[in-house]
């Protein structure tokens, strides 16, 4: 059994993680995971290491206007309610971290 996918996608993931450390100057990190069926996103304050805001489809409030969580409407759904909260909280700038994932579809949508 091999594990080279995954270890490509660790690899890249720690290449995008490595580039956005060294050029983040102070600004929060947006971050984003995906699955088949939902998307996740989160803004995190290196500096104190605190998530201050969040948001995926998976949450009751979301489900009610998005039926299928794996779309790009979905996920463009889920970058503007995470903005929305990140600027509630204070948070003007972000870098935007993709995880190792392609920027393409759901997670350019997001972005």
């Amino acid at each position: 059994m091999s594990f080279k996918g995954n270890n490509l996608f660790d690899r890249r993931k720690r290449r995008v993680r490595f580039d956005i450390k060294r050029a983040e100057n102070g600004r929060a990190r947006l971050t984003v995971h995906r699955t088949n069926l939902h998307i996740y996103a989160q803004v995190i304050e290196d500096a104190t290491g605190r998530t201050v805001a969040q948001a995926s489809t998976v949450e009751k409030d979301v489900r009610k206007t998005i039926k299928n969580g794996g779309t790009t409407l979905a996920a463009q759904e889920i970058g503007k309610q995470v903005a929305a909260r990140a600027l509630k909280v204070g948070v003007k700038e972000v870098v935007f971290d993709r995880g190792g994932y392609l920027y393409h579809g759901r997670v350019k949508a997001l972005a």
